[in-house]
C-alpha cells in the first residue's frame, strides 16, 4: 500500500480564473492521491494591509478551490504573507481553504493552533504534516494569544574578517531560535510516533540569491530529519536551489515558484523598495508587458513526485517545469533543451551549495543521488 505523492512551491493566482494557471499541469497532478503547495496569498475581500507588508495582494477565494480542484489539497499557509491583510485576512484563508476542502497547515489563532500537525490518511497510509516559517516580518508570528504562523526564527551574526581593517566585508552566520527549534523537533516526534510518513513544510531561505543556503535552514533540516522526518519541502526563495540527500532522506531546499502572476507597473519597477530587492539579483530587468516579473533562473522550476509508505518516502523524483511570460507552469519533455538545462541548473547551485548531490536524468525525470 502506499501513496503517490507530489509537491509544489509558491503558488498566487491573480487571474479571472484561477484554475486555469494550472492547465497544462493539472493531468500530471492528478495523477497523484496527494498534493502540497505552499500559499503565497491571502484569500480575502476584507482586512487592513499591516504596514511591514512588502509587495502583496488580496487573492480570489476561489483559489482555494482552484487548489483542491487541481490536487493541491495540503495547504502550507506558514509563510512571509500570511499576516498581510490582519487577523482578518488570516481567518479568511483559513475558512476558505476549509470551505473548498483542503487541509491547511502553520497558521491559526493561536501558537498551539498553529503549531497543529496534519494528518492524512489515504491507501492504509498515514501522512503527518508540519508547517514552520522562518521569513517573518514583525508580529506574524503566533503567540499564545495573537494569531499568526508557526515560527522557526533564525538569528544572523556578522563576523568581520580583518578586524583591523573597518568596512571590509563580513562573513554571514545563522543560526536557529533555540525555543522555535525545539518545539518543532518535538512536534515531529510526536508526528513520526502517529503516521507512517512525516513531511516538513519549511518557508526559508534567501530570496532571489542564487545558490546560497543560508546555516540556519541546513541545520533546521537536518535536525528535522535526525528527529524523525522523511522528507523536507523548501521554499519562499522564489528560484530553485539545491537539492540534498541527508541519512537517505531528501530536502529540496527551494522548490521555487509554481503558479504565480505577478505583473509589474512602472511605479513599482522605479520603487524604493523594489529597487533594494533588485539588487540581490542584478540581471533583474522587470517587464512591464509580462504576467511573470521575477528575476533570471525563475522561470525554472519543478514537481518532486514520490511514494509515501508504511516503510517511509521512496521513488523520489522531479519533473522539470517552465514558466513563462504567461505566467503558466508547463512541464519539460525530455527531448527539450530546457529540460538539460534545468538539470545543469539543479547541478550547478547544489554543487555552489556544497550537498555532494548528483543530478541525473531518467526518461521523463529527473533523480538525486548522494554523492561518493
Amino acid at each position: 500500500m502506499s501513496i503517490d505523492f507530489v509537491a509544489v512551491g509558491d503558488v498566487a493566482p491573480d487571474r479571472e480564473v484561477p484554475a486555469t494557471i494550472f492547465e497544462f499541469v493539472r493531468h500530471r497532478i492528478g495523477r497523484a492521491d496527494l498534493g502540497f503547495c505552499q500559499l503565497e496569498v491571502n484569500l480575502t475581500t476584507r482586512g487592513v494591509r499591516l504596514p511591514q507588508a512588502r509587495h502583496t495582494m488580496r487573492g480570489d477565494p476561489a483559489i482555494a478551490d482552484a487548489l483542491v480542484g487541481t490536487g493541491l489539497e495540503v495547504v502550507s499557509f506558514a509563510g512571509n504573507h500570511c499576516m498581510d491583510w490582519g487577523p482578518e485576512g488570516l481567518f479568511d484563508t483559513i475558512d476558505n481553504l476549509t470551505r473548498a476542502g483542503a487541509i491547511q497547515i502553520g497558521t491559526g489563532k493561536d501558537i498551539a493552533a498553529a503549531r497543529q500537525p496534519a494528518y492524512v490518511t489515504r491507501n492504509g497510509v498515514t501522512v503527518g504534516f508540519v508547517s514552520v516559517n522562518s521569513i517573518l516580518p514583525m508580529n506574524y508570528w503566533a503567540e499564545e494569544n495573537r494569531a499568526g504562523c508557526a515560527p522557526l526564527r533564525a538569528h544572523t551574526i556578522y563576523e568581520q574578517i580583518e578586524h583591523d581593517q573597518p568596512g571590509t566585508p563580513a562573513r554571514v552566520h545563522t543560526y536557529s531560535f533555540r525555543d522555535d527549534l525545539d518545539a518543532l523537533l518535538a512536534t515531529i516526534r510526536q508526528v513520526r510516533d502517529n503516521a507512517d510518513v512525516v513531511i516538513l513544510s519549511h518557508h526559508a531561505g534567501i530570496h532571489f540569491v542564487p545558490a546560497v543556503i543560508p546555516h540556519y535552514q541546513r541545520e533546521v533540516a537536518h535536525a528535522a530529519i535526525d528527529a524523525g522526518a522523511d522528507l523536507v519541502l523548501g521554499h519562499h526563495a522564489h528560484i530553485l536551489k539545491g537539492i540534498e540527500i541527508y541519512k537517505g532522506k531528501t530536502i529540496a531546499y527551494s522548490l521555487a515558484n509554481f503558479a504565480i502572476d505577478l505583473r509589474m507597473d512602472e511605479a513599482h519597477a522605479k520603487s524604493k523598495g523594489f529597487r533594494e530587492i533588485q539588487k540581490l539579483n542584478p540581471d533583474w530587468v522587470p517587464d512591464l508587458s509580462s504576467r511573470y516579473n521575477f528575476p533570471p533562473g525563475a522561470e525554472m522550476s519543478v514537481m518532486l513526485e514520490a511514494k509515501l509508505g508504511r516503510d517511509g518516502v521512496s521513488d523520489v523524483r522531479f519533473v522539470p517545469i517552465m514558466i513563462g511570460r504567461d505566467a503558466d507552469p508547463k512541464i519539460v519533455a525530455p527531448e527539450h533543451s530546457d529540460f538539460e538545462r534545468i538539470r545543469a541548473y539543479l547541478q550547478d547551485v547544489s554543487d555552489r551549495a556544497g550537498l555532494g548531490s548528483t543530478i541525473s536524468a531518467e526518461g521523463e525525470v529527473l533523480r538525486v543521488s548522494p554523492g561518493e
